[in-house]
């Protein structure tokens, strides 16, 4: 398969049991609970391998105007989320893939089940400023609106809860889980088998990311405290609109850094884009084929000006440069690359400094609409959030994408000037959706014969 794009998203949230009181009495009124062990697994969304180019696609309606404020509304708390999160995690050496949207809907599954003040701190990092029930209906339009598969590119988002099955956990939350992100609750034994269990998520991440991420639980990472594993999968594929032509890609310099340089294939074209130059970069949108999704990538102007540019992201920023683009035509050169950590990042720590503690807290956090067993020992907590992302640009998809993305010029008409982006340096981007202004993934190419 030739993708342009590719990008595999697995966070991962583990919940232990707690070995101190919960905190204050809770005074809503008793849920009915189903242990973990009479629940039949469910099957998340469906995430097969995708066919971004099928020449028959279902009809689908048309979102309707509400729909898509509901999107929009989710949007824009992952956005503002989103740029919290890497401003906390870039000054990490090397390449970078991020997906907000994935964590947004993980940590959403994990706040519903959540109460108190664990409840409203975690609504506050997470920028969400509805109900509990908004919010989880919003982020079911979103997916829906995303994964919409008359659009002529590939996103699929599969989640599932992973529960020891002696454990009861609370009905209500199962049942909202379920039917607002078909997260399905399946039975494991982590009590007396957690390095089984560790290798049956893992499979499942592993077929859910057409097998791109392996081994997302690190040995060990899983005991016979472990309750309950939330994990969140996101598939990406998608054609350029106007492929980079294979036989212009040409071997190049890349400056990695003032005193170092690689040689990377860097892919060439010249084309109508939007584009702009603002805040000391070169700003330019390249869209995937349909128009529903573009990648755009911040090149700083000096070559060294990666972390002066990074310092400055933030949602508003990014809407200022939207604003700023126009389309003109753009000489670009791009390196092919791909971002493929060799392992799993663990952001508890990030997590916290962003201002969500009580939940990492053994003896605070709240997840009491979770579960709520009698034992204030058997409580649960969150112990641990791994994230890992894998991105992949190259020049073209298939045959019938290469075919039917050909750039046409007026007949007889005299070329005009191009502007230049040549991506010698390093630089960020962002794969958004344009209807709601959703940024999925994000990033940055430190260099890009790197992984």
């Amino acid at each position: 398969m030739r993708s342009r794009f590719v990008s595999l998203i697995a966070p991962l949230l583990m919940f232990a049991c707690s070995d101190a009181s919960a905190p204050g009495s809770d005074t809503s009124p008793g849920a009915a609970t189903a242990g973990a062990s009479q629940s039949a697994p469910r099957p998340g969304s469906s995430m097969s391998t995708p066919t971004p180019t099928a020449s028959a696609q279902p009809d689908v309606p048309a979102p309707t105007s509400d729909e898509i404020m509901a999107a929009t509304r989710f949007a824009k708390a992952n956005n503002a989320f989103g740029f919290d999160l890497y401003n906390q995690i870039r000054n990490t050496p090397g390449n970078l893939a991020l997906s907000p949207t994935s964590l947004s809907i993980a940590l959403a599954m994990t706040w519903v089940g959540a109460k108190g003040e664990t409840w409203a701190e975690m609504r506050k990092v997470l920028h969400f400023e509805s109900s509990a029930a908004d919010v989880m209906s919003d982020a079911r339009k979103l997916i829906t609106l995303l994964e919409n598969p008359s659009q002529p590119l590939k996103l699929s988002f599969a989640n599932r809860l992973f529960g020891e099955k002696t454990y009861t956990f609370e009905k209500p939350y199962l049942d909202a889980t379920d039917k607002m992100f078909g997260a399905g609750l399946e039975a494991v034994d982590f009590l007396k088998g957690a390095e089984k269990s560790r290798e049956t998520i893992n499979a499942w991440v592993e077929k859910k990311t057409e097998q791109r991420i392996t081994d997302l639980i690190p040995t060990g990472a899983l005991d016979q405290d472990t309750r309950l594993v939330l994990v969140n999968a996101i598939y990406f594929l998608a054609d350029w609109q106007r492929p980079f032509e294979k036989t212009r890609t040409q071997p190049d310099d890349f400056i990695v850094s003032t005193s170092s340089k690689v040689r990377a294939p860097m892919m060439r074209q010249e084309a109508s884009f939007n584009f702009a130059e603002s805040d000391g970069a070169k700003l330019l949108e390249l869209p995937y084929k349909g128009g529903e999704m573009s990648m755009l990538i911040a090149l700083p102007n000096e070559a060294n000006g990666i972390a002066k540019l990074e310092q400055s992201l933030s949602a508003e920023k990014l809407a200022e440069w939207l604003k700023a683009m126009k389309s003109e035509r753009v000489s670009v050169a791009l390196p092919k690359f791909e971002v493929n950590p060799a392992k799993a990042t663990k952001l508890d720590d990030t997590l916290k400094k962003l201002g969500m503690k009580l939940a990492f807290d053994r003896k605070k956090a709240d997840f009491t609409a979770m579960a709520k067993p009698q034992s204030t020992d058997e409580q649960i907590v969150l112990s641990h959030v791994f994230h890992r992302a894998l991105v992949k640009v190259d020049e073209k998809g298939t045959e019938a994408a290469a075919a039917s993305a050909v750039s046409m010029s007026a007949k007889g008409a005299a070329p005009q000037p191009a502007a230049e982006f040549k991506a010698d340096h390093p630089f960020v981007y962002f794969i958004r959706h344009n209807k709601t202004g959703l940024v999925v993934f994000m990033g940055r190419v430190a260099d890009p014969t790197a992984r």
